[in-house]
Parts: C-alpha cells; sequence; structure tokens
C-alpha cells in the first residue's frame, strides 16, 4: 500500500483522525512524492507532523466542515495551502476514508489540487462558488444536489439545509401549478426553459427571482442532472409596479379628460394615441398608429395643414377638421408641442386634440333659438322703406336716410335691390318677388329675419327686417321695417362665446374634482403606536391643497406630506397628480425627506415654470424604529408639536425654497426624537389667513391655542374643533381660500 501512494502522479496525503477534538488531533502519517514535491518537503519531513503544517491557521476551521460531508458526491472545498517557504497558493481539496479501518482512529484520504489558470474544471467550480448570480443543481428526480453560497444568501438556508430537498420548499404558494407545470413541459421539451417565479424566504418573506433551467445530459444522451441560474428581481419588479400604477393613473386621466392625447414622429406619423380617439373619430388606437395625420383630415384641411409638423413651432387651438369612421365631419381644436434634444434636433410632437363639434352645434342651435326669440321681443323700427310691385321705392323716411346715406330725394325712384341690397342677393331677391306676384307666397314675407344691407359707400352691415304686402287695387305694395343690428350683434357674439367658456370652465371644474378626490386618503391611518388623519376644504370646488400619509421601508417609515399648489382649478389639481405620483415612485426607494423634495422639485421646475405656479411643501418621515422624526420644508408653513405631558409647543421647520422658484435647490433636514404624548399639526396658510367680517386674520396664535386646549382628544376631533372655532370667528361656512389640516399622534 505504501509504494502504491508514493508512486501515484497525483497529490496525496494520508491524515490520521483521532476521535477527540478535529483540528488538533490531525496528523500527516503519509504522504507521496508528488504531493510532498508540491509542498516544498521531502516525505520525512511531512510524517507524523500536524496538519496545520499545511493549513493555515485561518482555513483549519474549515476543517470539520470536510470531515462531515466526506465520501459525498460533493466532498471538495478550496482553500489556502502553505509550503515550506511559507508561500501560499490556492488549491481544491477532498477528503475520503481509506477502506477497512477499525480501532480509536480513521485514516483519511486527502487528495490536493493546486489550482491554475489552465485547470479549467477547478477554475469553473471556484467561478461558480463566487459567482453573484445564485446556482442550484439538482439530479434528474429533481433532488437539490449542489447550491453555491449566492443562492443560500439569496434564500436564507444554509447548504445543508437545502441539500437532498425539493425546490418546492422554496415557492411561495402565490403562484398557479399550472405555470410551474409549464415550465416542466417547456424544460423537458427543449432542454431549458426561463420565466419569473415568487419564491418565499426563510423567514417568511416572499422576493422574486428569474430563473433559467437547463437539462445537463449525460454521454448516453439522458438527462442526468438540472442546472438552474437564478438573478433576484425583487427590486425590478417593484419599481415596474409603480411605473405600471403611474401608466395606469395617466391613462385614467386621460380618459377623464375626453380629450384625444397623441404624439408624432418628426414626420408627422402617430407613434402614440389615447382611447379618446375612438370616441371622436370612431377608430382604434390601432387604426391610429403609423398613420401621417394628414390621412385623417378633410380634404380642405390638408393642403393648408401638411406644413404644420416640418415646422417645429408649437401650435395652439388650431382648428382641425376631421372626417369620422362613418362618414360625418369632427372639428376639433389642436395643441401640439415639438420635443426638441439639446442639440435642437425635432424629437418628436406631442398634443392633444379637443372635440369641440358638440360646441359649434350649440353655437348654430343657439343663434336659431335667438332669432325665433327676436321676433317676438323686438319691435324698434330705425328704417321704413315702401316699394311697388316693379320693386320701386316709393318712401323712404329719415331714419333710412341716416342708416343707408341716400337723402330721400335720392331714393325714391330708384330700384331697392339696386340701392341697399348686395349685388350677390340681387337675383334672389327678383325671383321672390316673382313667385309672390305668380302665387301669393312669400318665404320671408310678414316675419322679421336677418339680412344683410349695403350702405352708399358699399360697406355692408347686418339689418333685421319684415316685409308686409298689403293690396291697393289689383297691385301690391310692401313695407319694410329695417333694424340696424350691428351693436347687437357684436354683443350677441360676445355673450355666446361668455357662455360656451362658461360651460368648458364648469366642465375643467368638474374633473379636477375627481382628481383631487382621488389623491387624498380616503381613511385615518391607526396602530397601535400613532393615529394620523387629515381633512380638506377647498375653497372653489377644487382646490390646490394636498396632503397624504403611506407607508416605506417594508412599514418601518411612515411619510407625511402636505402641500399648497398656487391657484384653484384644473391645473394646479393636475400638478397635485403629477407631485402624488413621483413622490409616491420615490416612496418604493430609501429616500430621505430632503433628497425626494430636491429631486421632485427638479422634476417639475419646466412644469411649474411655464405654467407660472408654484409649490410649498412639508415632507415628514417617522422612523418607526428609531422614534424620531426627519422632515425637510420647501417654503411651506412649519407644523407645530404638541406634548401632552410638557404642554409645550414647538415649530418643525427646515431651510428651503418654494419649489418652481429655481432648480438644484439644497433642502435641510432635520431630525428630531419622538416622545409620548406628541401631537403634530400639519395645516396650510388658508387656516391662519382666514379673515373675519373686521378684516382680522384667525392667526397661528389661535391655533397653538385650539389645539392646546383639546391636545387629550383624538386627532379627528382637533380636526373639528378647530373648523368649528373658525366658522364661529369669520361667521360663514365657506372660505376663500382652501384649508387643509392634518393631526399626528404618537402615543
Amino acid at each position: 500500500m505504501d509504494n502504491l501512494i508514493k508512486n501515484l502522479s497525483f497529490n496525496l496525503l494520508l491524515i490520521r483522525q483521532q476521535q477527540t477534538d478535529a483540528t488538533m488531533s490531525a496528523q500527516i502519517v503519509g504522504v507521496n512524492a508528488s504531493a510532498a514535491s508540491l509542498l516544498g518537503y521531502t516525505e520525512e519531513e511531512l510524517i507524523n507532523q500536524p496538519l496545520a503544517r499545511i493549513l493555515p491557521h485561518h482555513e483549519l476551521s474549515i476543517w470539520p466542515a470536510a470531515l462531515a460531508k466526506r465520501n459525498q458526491a460533493d466532498a471538495c472545498f478550496g482553500a489556502t495551502v502553505l509550503t515550506k517557504q511559507q508561500q501560499h497558493f490556492q488549491a481544491i481539496l477532498s477528503v475520503s476514508d481509506l477502506p477497512g479501518q477499525v480501532g480509536e482512529h480513521s485514516d483519511l484520504v486527502l487528495l490536493l489540487q493546486p489550482l491554475r489558470p489552465d485547470n479549467d474544471f477547478l477554475v469553473m467550480r471556484h467561478v461558480v462558488e463566487q459567482s453573484a448570480s445564485a446556482v442550484m443543481i439538482t439530479d434528474n428526480k429533481g433532488s437539490i444536489a449542489y447550491v453555491n453560497p449566492k443562492f443560500c444568501a439569496m434564500t436564507g438556508y444554509s447548504a445543508d439545509e437545502l441539500l437532498g430537498q425539493k425546490p418546492s420548499k422554496l415557492q411561495s404558494g402565490e403562484m398557479s401549478k399550472s405555470y410551474y407545470q409549464a415550465m416542466w413541459d417547456t424544460l423537458l421539451n427543449t432542454g431549458e426553459c426561463q420565466g419569473e417565479i415568487l419564491n418565499k424566504h426563510k423567514n417568511g418573506s416572499v422576493y422574486w427571482v428569474h430563473e433559467s433551467v437547463s437539462a445537463i445530459k449525460n454521454s448516453a444522451g439522458e438527462i442526468s442532472h438540472f442546472l438552474a441560474i437564478e438573478e433576484d428581481i425583487t427590486h425590478r419588479k417593484a419599481v415596474e409596479s409603480a411605473l405600471s400604477e403611474s401608466e395606469e393613473r395617466f391613462r385614467q386621466m386621460a380618459e377623464l379628460s375626453g380629450e384625444w392625447l397623441w404624439e408624432q414622429d418628426p414626420q408627422g406619423y402617430y407613434l402614440y394615441s389615447s382611447t379618446a380617439v375612438n370616441q371622436i373619430l370612431g377608430l382604434s388606437e390601432e387604426q391610429i398608429l403609423g398613420k401621417h395625420y394628414t390621412q385623417l383630415l378633410t380634404f380642405q384641411d390638408k393642403a393648408t395643414k401638411s406644413t404644420v409638423s416640418s415646422s417645429q413651432q408649437p401650435f395652439h387651438a388650431l382648428l382641425n377638421h376631421y372626417r369620422h369612421k362613418d362618414g360625418h365631419q369632427v372639428i376639433t381644436e389642436s395643441t401640439g408641442l415639438p420635443i426638441i434634444n439639446a442639440d435642437g434636433k425635432l424629437l418628436k410632437w406631442r398634443g392633444v386634440d379637443r372635440d369641440i363639434s358638440a360646441r359649434v352645434q350649440f353655437e348654430q342651435a343657439l343663434i336659431e333659438s335667438e332669432k325665433r326669440t327676436r321676433l317676438i321681443i323686438e319691435s324698434s323700427i330705425n328704417a321704413i322703406v315702401i316699394m311697388d310691385s316693379y320693386g320701386i321705392i316709393s318712401e323712404w323716411n329719415q331714419q333710412a336716410e341716416i342708416m343707408f346715406g341716400w337723402s330721400a330725394k335720392e331714393a325714391i325712384g330708384q330700384r331697392l335691390d339696386e340701392l341697399i341690397i348686395p349685388s350677390r342677393y340681387h337675383e334672389a331677391h327678383r325671383q321672390g318677388m316673382r313667385h309672390f306676384l305668380e302665387t301669393g307666397e312669400g318665404p320671408i314675407l310678414n316675419r322679421q329675419i336677418e339680412h344683410t344691407a349695403k350702405r352708399r359707400d358699399g360697406s355692408e352691415f347686418p339689418v333685421e327686417l319684415s316685409v308686409s304686402p298689403l293690396k291697393l287695387g289689383n297691385a301690391y305694395i310692401f313695407s319694410s321695417f329695417i333694424h340696424d343690428i350691428s351693436n347687437r350683434k357684436a354683443a350677441e357674439q360676445q355673450i355666446r362665446q361668455a357662455q360656451v367658456d362658461l360651460a368648458i370652465a364648469q366642465s375643467e371644474i368638474h374633473i379636477a374634482q375627481k382628481i383631487q378626490t382621488s389623491l387624498l386618503p380616503s381613511a385615518p391611518l391607526k396602530s397601535e403606536r400613532f393615529e394620523i388623519t387629515g381633512m380638506c376644504l377647498p375653497a372653489d370646488k377644487v382646490g390646490g391643497d394636498y396632503y397624504d400619509y403611506f407607508y416605506q421601508d417594508q412599514r418601518h417609515k411612515l411619510n407625511i406630506v402636505i402641500a399648497d399648489v398656487s391657484g384653484h382649478s384644473i391645473g394646479p389639481a393636475l400638478f397635485m397628480a403629477e407631485t402624488r405620483s413621483a413622490l409616491r415612485v420615490q416612496a418604493n426607494t430609501n429616500t430621505s425627506p430632503a433628497s425626494a423634495i430636491s429631486a421632485l422639485n427638479n422634476f417639475l421646475f419646466a412644469d411649474l415654470d411655464k405654467a407660472d405656479y408654484f409649490i410649498t411643501l412639508f415632507y415628514l418621515q417617522v422612523d418607526l424604529l428609531q422614534n424620531c422624526l426627519i422632515y425637510a420644508n420647501a417654503g411651506h408653513p412649519p407644523p407645530l408639536i404638541f406634548n401632552r405631558h410638557t404642554m409645550k409647543i414647538k415649530e418643525l421647520d427646515a431651510d428651503g425654497l418654494v419649489m418652481g422658484i429655481q432648480k438644484n435647490v439644497d433642502f435641510e433636514e432635520n431630525t428630531l426624537p419622538l416622545t409620548a404624548g406628541d401631537v403634530i399639526l400639519f395645516y396650510t396658510d388658508g387656516l391662519t389667513e382666514t379673515e373675519n367680517a373686521e378684516g382680522e386674520f384667525f392667526g397661528l396664535e389661535r391655533v397653538k391655542q385650539v389645539v392646546k386646549n383639546h391636545v387629550l382628544e383624538s386627532p379627528q376631533s382637533i380636526i373639528d374643533t378647530l373648523y368649528s372655532t373658525l366658522r364661529n370667528f369669520c361667521g360663514r361656512q365657506r372660505f376663500a381660500d382652501d384649508i387643509t389640516v392634518m393631526v399626528f399622534e404618537w402615543r
């Protein structure tokens, strides 16, 4: 046996292990020439030496684990080996029992293989052990045969806990069996499969992985093992979920508005279309994509609108005439904005079309209604003109002279149509006269109508007239009562436009109300440690105030936000929606209040600056593990913190400019410990700046006194008392500005 061992070409040592402490009792009792040469010793120098002679002290800790795994299929381990010259090299070691042993000690075979760049197998094993990807190998029955350290770190299980188990041990139970079956069928049919799987960590939490599985075949072409490589994609899935929620919110807003939102490439071909195109043109989004915008226009618009996309100039309220899928004409107001990069290159167009067909029809219907109303209520006659059946003027009063510029002497004896009727109506006038004289019927007789008249200088103006026939003997005369309505027509146009504008404004306010209602928390947030609730009273049905509270970092932190967008109506409401979406997305990352406000300011700056709006915002984060507050402020009124035990009041403030004024602003961030009984009041300036009949402000001192007197009550009770006191102070139920109040109680 000794001669056989000594002549072996690979590196082999015999280790004698006493049944005592594993590391201290391990001795080298045999070594072949190859191993002695590798280690720089003679064979005699290593005999009866402790194992520590070739394994450094920090590597000896792995020897007990190697003994426990000896004789297993996967009994190799990596280690640093020490030579006689005190040099180190990396090697793969394998331990197994020497057969046929009985006694108080065990002789072990230790195979030592140095790691060299040209040894692909050993290098590959080392790579797998240190891989950043999780690796699992199962046998052909699906039992786990190997996992690398990354796999153990990702699942929370040790290798001993996983070896021999089925991968189903890691399933979360939240995915369908059919999904796993489909992956398994694909693996067996094609030799590989991949998918995204929701697994359960040892600690009970769930995590997402992207798994790629390959079948490993032996020389006979039979599957011997399965290799699975997994990547943790939990963070990516969270980001995708937040993005999907944001896109869904944008889609819902677009549908609520009823306006057709679109994007075009630089040549004018549609890249994106909202669902509103179906309501406006009867076409689906798929039917729009790839079409040139001129393909949808009516014939008369194609020539005049063909150069719009190449102008690179924004346009507003451009009147477009489209042809609906069913053939009828649709009129829209179109607004477009060119998207240009820093080099001045046009990237695409983004715009919106608003259907105004109903508005045009409404205007036309309103005009017709007004004509019928005027026939009843109008009685003032400015000019009286009488003509005979040949159309010759026989009577011309003074008001006619003033209105038309012809004296009675000049007008009498002249043909009526040539004197005061524009030439384009001459033929219709003469045909109407002949038709009446032949049939006794005249479509314009005995009623008041609007028409166009002509003055002596050739200028035309609108008139209202009524023509009544009177038979004298065998002939007819016609009396015309003519009323100059130039001023009234101008006023009517202003009234119509005002009515249309009012209808549009009311529609926008209704949309903004829906947006604002969807943004605010629907209920208080309560736990054993805290309670928070809030209320917003908009001044003009929809306001610019916003408040929110939500968890972050697996419910270890509570984020509280209150903001005030300048102005009212749909503009501030949309900025509120944009602000909320941005903050909610950031909540999925470990973002501090100051950095969140800074990022939000940079994100909204261009829109706020263009729309001439600004936002004040206070962002407070409650660390539920550290029992402390972290906060930053962007020009918002500082919240007040009350302690129920000390009855002391403090303002929570930090330096910071209001958002929308300047980009890249640094916001101060402060921290404050929480103590039992703390109550924090958040508010907007509408609370303190409400005036009574004498012009006196409600003021911060009254706010402090109300809260101090009721600080032992619940947050909702404090809010109700504040609003009740405010109404009594100003003597009315409605307020001139939005008022938002939020109360946080730390128990």
